[in-house]
């Protein structure tokens, strides 16, 4: 047996506590996009069950809803932020996620904030009418008019606490500038006007300075490769890049592993924003309609998916955990709370709870 000095042994102890202590554990969360119109009674709901799962983030977005559109949830309608013409706000969406982001911070839940969608964009809000798709991403008037609809959301000033979101901390975990940016104009295009996500992100982090305390995030786009698109790991303003996937090969841990060193070497975080397990027996990424699976296929489906995101180290959010039972719409990944699969994914969402992470999120987290 060797035999080491004291000081030996101290130093030894000493990186050994390094390394013990750079160690951070994962989490989970969850997706609602229609999250500012909920009663205080369903937030309660949404809340405490994703806190008895160990939850720690929910996505929201700022897009007009009305309980039409909603996955079964009877909800407060409200419009989009900029609805007459752009650059005029109505900031209701604004007010009502003030409500939400008290609610959530008691349940040890932070929002992260999408302040546009690809959705609304394709669907004909005002953008849409104002620049279609494709003048949105390239016409220099429509950045800058976009950039301050990003600035006019960071300064929002809560109605109840009188601050700021851009320093709100304590109960926003991030901002993103568009959820899937440009997905329906092909990866190529995406490829070719990769600046308007660094560029966007620039605007926000500028706003927010270096010590806010709260992360600039992407917005994901349709698959792991193409949410990755390599100028974002180079952009200083990127904090997180998102990953969306529904295609089960992107769930596989020795795929994901390849991206987590990818972005870690760059000095960024992955977030698996969007994944979602299919209610029915059709591709796990083309998920409208089919035949019904067995429950215990699909909740080994969760289990096993959840499980190899987990595995690679990175946190993810799941598409989407309802207040309410899940009426089984199109496009049917939702559980809600109560369902049949909720058990499944609330014993996921702990698992990664105690899994270490291959990124450290603690100083964002509750």
């Amino acid at each position: 047996m060797k035999l080491f000095s004291i000081s030996a042994l101290a130093t030894f102890s000493a990186l050994a506590t390094s390394h013990v202590a750079q160690a951070t554990n994962s989490f989970a969360g969850s997706n609602l996009y229609y999250a500012a119109g909920l009663s205080p009674s369903e937030r309660v709901t949404l809340f405490s069950g994703m806190q008895s799962a160990g939850m720690k983030v929910l996505r929201v977005w700022l897009d007009g809803q009305s309980t039409a559109s909603t996955k079964g949830t009877a909800i407060t309608s409200y419009p989009s932020l900029e609805t007459s013409a752009v650059g005029t706000y109505d900031d209701t969406v604004l007010n009502l996620l003030d409500a939400v982001m008290i609610d959530a911070n008691e349940y040890g839940i932070k929002l992260l904030i999408s302040m546009h969608s690809w959705n609304a964009l394709s669907g004909g809000d005002i953008y849409g009418q104002w620049y279609g798709t494709g003048y949105f991403y390239e016409w220099a008037n429509a950045t800058s008019q976009f950039d301050n609809r990003l600035l006019h959301v960071l300064n929002h000033k809560h109605n109840t606490l009188g601050t700021p979101w851009k320093s709100m901390s304590k109960y926003i975990f991030g901002f993103e500038a568009q959820n899937e940016a440009m997905i329906g104009k092909g990866e190529a295009y995406i490829q070719a006007h990769q600046n308007w996500q660094c560029d966007r992100a620039t605007t926000i982090k500028n706003e927010l300075g270096s010590n806010s305390g709260i992360l600039v995030v992407t917005g994901g786009e349709s698959w792991m490769s193409e949410s990755v698109q390599p100028s974002w790991l180079s952009c200083s303003a990127i904090d997180v890049i998102s990953i969306h996937a529904y295609g089960v090969g992107d769930y596989s841990t020795s795929s994901i592993t390849t991206y987590v060193n990818n972005a870690k070497s760059a000095g960024k975080k992955l977030l698996f924003q969007e994944w979602g397990a299919c209610y029915y027996d059709t591709e796990n990424n083309s998920c409208p309609v089919g035949n019904v699976l067995a429950t215990s296929t699909r909740n080994s489906n969760l289990k096993n998916w959840a499980s190899q995101i987990t595995a690679a180290g990175v946190p993810w959010l799941y598409w989407q955990v309802l207040p309410n039972d899940d009426p089984h719409y199109d496009l049917d990944f939702e559980i809600g709370i109560g369902d049949v699969s909720w058990s499944t994914l609330q014993s996921a969402a702990l698992a990664a709870r105690q899994a270490t992470a291959a990124f450290d999120y603690s100083a964002y987290l509750l």
